[in-house]
């Protein structure tokens, strides 16, 4: 069985501030576009995010690690979701749900590489990859709303 080490912690805390990066630029967007199932899409998107967050704060809680809120990785942490003023200098949808894929491919590798490169104790591995499964599939319904846009 998989050990909980404070390297397992250190990635889901770094997972869990680009979590809710991912999440404040949905937010952002969804008050950016006129476009009504763009709007909702980027809700639900924030939400998701949201619930991700606090899935992963309770995980890292379970198996006894502090959670970060953030304000150590504000120096080093590379943002994968987007920079938020690039993304809105194009005040096109079509553009902001393109940065938006971007952004959810990033956040795929992301957990791949934290899945990949971790030894995590069961739960933390289910979580994740359903969560990543969670992006997956939403990046593969997104085709449709690129056509919308």
């Amino acid at each position: 069985m998989s050990t909980y080490t404070e390297e397992v912690g250190s990635k889901l805390n770094d997972l869990l501030e680009r979590t809710y990066d991912a999440e404040k630029g949905f937010i952002k967007a969804a008050d950016n576009v006129e476009n009504s199932n763009l709007k909702g899409y980027f809700k639900r998107k924030a939400q998701e995010r949201y619930d991700f967050g606090h899935a992963l704060k309770t995980e890292i809680r379970q198996y006894g690690q502090k959670v970060d809120k953030g304000d150590s990785f504000a120096s080093k942490a590379h943002r994968s979701w987007m920079d938020i003023k690039n993304f809105f200098s194009a005040d096109n949808e079509e553009a902001m749900l393109e940065e938006a894929i971007k952004g959810e491919k990033a956040a795929v590798n992301t957990y791949e590489e934290v899945l990949e490169d971790t030894n995590l104790p069961p739960s933390t591995e289910t979580l994740l990859t359903q969560q990543k499964n969670q992006i997956v599939s939403g990046l593969n319904n997104i085709k449709r709303l690129e056509d919308i846009a």
